[in-house]
């Protein structure tokens, strides 16, 4: 007996299947193709699935105070050669000092004009730069002049690790200091009380007790007094640097040294209306090469003794240099009455043109006041001129020493020097005076009057 369904039955039961069939139907398809999408995703990433690289950081623009670098101009300098720019340098200075290996700058293409500034390193971190590229020029017109005690326009003190370098220039602005124009003596040079109201003439840029300091390519001109003074410094050098002045500057020494160790003068030029060098009392370890010197003095040491100090000057070379129309060529100057020494100094490859008195020792210094005669002297002894050659207009050696303290240990090597020829000069033969030394041929002309020995 077979089964037997209710005919209203029938239709439920089909529909009821029916459905059944289709919902699995679609659930099958639907699995297989999310099954495929994700296999194909596995196989080929879509592009715009990739994390987008991250954006660059926005830069930012610090300001002045927190770069290693400052311009003068960032705290306030116009430039424009007629608005005092003083204390913008100043706060440069001072901002600068917070910061190790920092620069200060003076851009090119402006005019500075400045008044007696003292940039001090007491409380600056080592290894400043000063970078001049414009043109800083002396206020003459200044109320600091008239306090009656400035002697130095720009000074730098307590430095370590000082550079002083760039294209640019320090005017001083002289000729309104300048009046005699004549003679070495200070007090026959006293400047106009109008013009800037003090007889005190500046040094233009003066580096006093530094270290490790480094001055090159920049160029000094028209100083009231001494163009660059050292001043009790240690480990110093000078090269590629222009000192520029009329001959008839009064006292505008070219580099002035005091008390100074371990001083490099190389590749140098220097015109001025006095010594180019000057090397005072306690200077030790100064090594000049490569300079050239003209106008001016001429390279110095001393002069040394005056008012009866004690001076002591050691261990200086001089070599490689061209002095061309200057007063001396190579000198060692003493006052009578002083004390002290003078040792351990070699001058060689000394080429002169039209030089006044090319060698000299000058024992007997006395510039243009009344001279006594002093028993007392500065001892002068070991001095070495070898290799020095060109023409003179006076007199080709001058050696005058001193009766209680003769010249010691000098010696002359190859020395040829001429007159200028048709020059109309009165000319005189070698000078001596309580010389000792030897000679080493050739030397022209003949220095007889040298001393053979030892006093």
């Amino acid at each position: 007996m077979g089964l037997r369904i209710p005919n209203g039955s029938v239709n439920a039961t089909f529909l009821f299947v029916l459905l059944v069939l289709v919902t699995t139907t679609f659930l099958t398809h639907h699995c297989l193709a999310r099954r495929e999408a994700e296999a194909d995703h596995r196989r080929t990433p879509l592009a715009r699935h990739r994390p987008a690289p991250p954006l660059p950081p926005v830069p930012t623009v610090s300001p002045p105070s927190s770069s290693a670098t400052f311009s003068v101009t960032h705290y306030g300098a116009v430039g424009d050669g007629t608005t005092d720019d003083t204390k913008a340098f100043a706060d440069a200075w001072s901002a600068a000092c917070g910061v190790g290996a920092s620069t200060v700058v003076v851009p090119a293409s402006y005019v500075f004009l400045v008044g007696p500034i003292t940039f001090t390193g007491d409380s600056c971190e080592a290894n400043t730069v000063f970078q001049v590229d414009g043109t800083i020029l002396a206020d003459t017109g200044s109320t600091a002049w008239h306090s009656g005690d400035v002697t130095q326009w720009l000074e730098f003190k307590n430095v370590r690790g000082l550079t002083i370098q760039g294209s640019g220039t320090v005017d001083g602005h002289g000729s309104q200091w300048w009046s005699g124009r004549d003679g070495d003596d200070d007090a026959t040079r006293e400047l106009d009380p109008d013009r800037v109201g003090t007889s005190n003439r500046p040094t233009a840029v003066r580096v006093y007790q530094g270290a490790n300091v480094t001055v090159t390519g920049i160029t000094i001109r028209n100083s009231a007094k001494f163009h660059l003074t050292f001043d009790t410094c240690r480990d110093v050098e000078v090269h590629g640097v222009a000192v520029s002045s009329p001959g008839d500057s009064p006292n505008t020494d070219g580099i002035h040294l005091t008390g100074s160790v371990g001083v490099s003068i190389h590749n140098t030029t220097l015109a001025c209306g006095d010594d180019c060098i000057s090397i005072q009392d306690g200077c030790s370890d100064v090594f000049i090469r490569n300079v050239k010197c003209g106008p001016g003095h001429g390279i110095s040491i001393g002069g040394l003794g005056k008012g009866g100090a004690t001076a002591v000057v050691s261990d200086v070379s001089v070599q490689d240099v061209t002095l061309n129309q200057t007063m001396t060529g190579v000198r060692i100057k003493t006052w009578q009455g002083g004390s002290g020494s003078v040792t351990n100094v070699r001058f060689s490859n000394v080429q002169v043109s039209g030089v006044k008195i090319p060698i000299a020792i000058d024992q007997y210094y006395c510039d243009h006041t009344t001279c006594t005669n002093q028993t007392s002297a500065v001892a002068v002894s070991g001095v070495a001129y070898q290799g020095v050659a060109g023409t003179y207009t006076e007199r080709p050696v001058y050696l005058a020493c001193s009766d209680a303290a003769p010249c010691s240990g000098i010696h002359l090597a190859d020395i040829q020097l001429a007159p200028v020829k048709d020059g109309g000069y009165h000319l005189h033969g070698p000078f001596c005076w309580k010389a000792y030394g030897d000679v080493v041929r050739p030397v022209e002309p003949p220095v007889e009057c040298l001393m053979a020995g030892g006093p």
